[in-house]
Order: C-alpha cells, then sequence, then structure tokens
C-alpha cells in the first residue's frame, strides 16, 4: 500500500514541465514550487514530465533539478525522479563504485527486494552504467557476504504463497545443524537456504526453527555470525517474515540518537512511498508508540521535511 497522493484532478505533464521551468527562472528557485510537483506525482507521470520538459526545453530535467536545488532535498528528489528498477540500480552502483563505499545500502537494496524485481534492475544496471552487477560485488565484497549477494542475486526463487512444510522443517534442521548444534558454523548451508527458498519458505523455516529449538532464527543468526554476513541473512530472513517491520526499524535507527542519518531515511522513504508504506506506518506506529509522520517531522526541517512528508502522505502542516 503506497502512501503517494496524486491530486484527484491532474494538470497535464506538459504544464507541470512548464511550472517548473518558471520555477527555475529568476533569481534563486522555488524549491516550495518544485516539491509541491514532484511529490504528487507517480513514477509514470514524472516519466512523462521529464519526456515533456526535454522536448519544450531541449535540456534535461534531472540536470536542471541538480543545479537549482541543493542539499537534503536535492538529493531526495534526484532519487525520486527515476521508476523503482533504475533507482535500485542507481542506488546500489553508487554504493558499490562511489566516492563513498556503502556496502550495507548495497546489501539492504538487494536483499529486500523480491527475484523479479532484482531481475529488472540487474538488466537495467547493465544497460545504464555498461557494467554487470556480479561484477562490482565481486569486487567490493567478501567472504561470505560476497558468495551470499551472489548467490541471491542469480537464484530465480519462487514468489507464491505456497510453501512445503516438511522441506522448511528440514531446512530448520540443517540451519540448526549448521550453526547452534556445532562449534564453528557451516556458513555455505546458511547461503544456499538463504538464497534458494522463497520468502514465504522462509518464514515458515523461521517459526519451524523456533517450534523446534525454542530460540529464534534472529538470534542464531546473530550468535553464528558477524558484520555484512549476519546484517545481509537478517536482512532476507525479517523482509520474508514482515517487510513493514524490518523498514520501521531501519528508519527508527536512522533517526535514533545524536544526529539522523539523512541519506537512509530518504533512501527508505523514496523507494517504499510507491511500494508498501502504509505497511511501514502502521509497523512504526505499533513498535515505537509514535507515528513515523512525527518522528520524521521531527528530525527534518524546511523543503526536505515538506518533500518527504508528502510521500509520506501527509497533510501540510
Amino acid at each position: 500500500m503506497a502512501t503517494l497522493s496524486v491530486p484527484p484532478v491532474l494538470t497535464s505533464p506538459r504544464d507541470d514541465a512548464m511550472q517548473l521551468y518558471r520555477a527555475f527562472k529568476g533569481f534563486g528557485c522555488d524549491t516550495a514550487a518544485v516539491v509541491n510537483i514532484l511529490a504528487h506525482r507517480d513514477a509514470t507521470q514524472r516519466s512523462l514530465i521529464e519526456q515533456e520538459y526535454k522536448t519544450i526545453y531541449s535540456e534535461d530535467l534531472s540536470k536542471r533539478l541538480s543545479s537549482e536545488l541543493s542539499g537534503d532535498v536535492k538529493r531526495a528528489i534526484l532519487l525520486w525522479m527515476p521508476d523503482p528498477p533504475l533507482r535500485d540500480a542507481t542506488i546500489v552502483r553508487k554504493a558499490l563504485t562511489g566516492d563513498v563505499i556503502d556496502l550495507k545500502a548495497a546489501t539492504e537494496v538487494i536483499c529486500s527486494r523480491t527475484p523479479s524485481q532484482i531481475q529488472h534492475f540487474k538488466q537495467i544496471y547493465h544497460a545504464r552504467f555498461h557494467a554487470y552487477l556480479e561484477h562490482d560485488i565481486e569486487y567490493r565484497a567478501t567472504g561470505d557476504h560476497k558468495q551470499l549477494l551472489l548467490s541471491y542475486i542469480s537464484a530465480m526463487r519462487y514468489e507464491g504463497p505456497e510453501v512445503d512444510r516438511a522441506m522448511a522443517e528440514h531446512d530448520a534442521k540443517s540451519l540448526f545443524k549448521a550453526g547452534e548444534k556445532r562449534l564453528g558454523t557451516d556458513e555455505m548451508t546458511f547461503i544456499r537456504i538463504f538464497s534458494e527458498r522463497s520468502w514465504a519458505h522462509l518464514a515458515v523455516v523461521s517459526s519451524a526453527y523456533h517450534n523446534m529449538y525454542g530460540n529464534s532464527l534472529t538470534k542464531a543468526i546473530k550468535s553464528e555470525t558477524s558484520g555484512n554476513f549476519e546484517f545481509a541473512l537478517l536482512t532476507i530472513l525479517q523482509c520474508a517474515e514482515n517487510p513493514g517491520k524490518y523498514f520501521a526499524k531501519v528508519l527508527h535507527k536512522a533517526m535514533k540518537g545524536m544526529g539522523t542519518d539523512d541519506s537512509t531515511l530518504t533512501r527508505v522513504i523514496v523507494t517504499r512511498a510507491e511500494i508498501d508504506m502504509q505497511y511501514i506506518k502502521a509497523e512504526y506506529e505499533k513498535k515505537y508508540g509514535k507515528s513515523l509522520n512525527d518522528a520524521v517531522h521531527s528530525e527534518t526541517s524546511s523543503h526536505f521535511r515538506t518533500f518527504l512528508l508528502s510521500l509520506l502522505g501527509a497533510t501540510h502542516r
């Protein structure tokens, strides 16, 4: 369930393009006008606005936005403009090859996407950056973390709800033997099961594990693995069980303590606003006793705040 709110009567993409051009003209950019248009258009509409803008003004809208805007709101709007597969490809490419390598961000995007989403953004990754996702992972990640990511992006997992319970129990047993039951950890078993099984299957494995051994699979992963490998396994498992809850946690962590992790905050809100943000908001409120809108409102300011709150479906304060 998306939180993006699009006006019931839309202006044409051509009119939007002209309004944006007007917002850029003169001294300084009318950022409020830019936010007001773009934060209320879905992926298809944004693409049409870009096409119209190019046709009328012979320039690239994203390039113009990049030169007119600044700071957090610029990063957020530029991330919002592409459709989800191109956006995912862009985030992962930047995380693996940018000035600052961010393996956590790349891992979060890869391990929280469905197999068809991964296949789609892999194709775009190659078309847009003339590079293979596999090669970039090979170059940047190491050890078990690298093996898991490579297996995860190549396996064509089933995406439906049916689960073979006997097989799920067998997997739970295998994971117990590979981890808590032995001295040291058999990482290959974890990699095989986590990269080859569907989300529905892993959710059943998790509850079978708890029933059979009285310990949660999450705790077992935390005690048996570490670093980025642990982070990847937990991301896969938590997204299999409840993606809304997983992203609520990520957002809470980004806003906890001194200072806000703006890039994580932006990434999660922008990438989930058109997918399942309603569920994330519900889980956030349930777990932290405060609405996500209120949390974002108190951690951000100015146009950046208005933009994120618009994506969260908040009415203006």
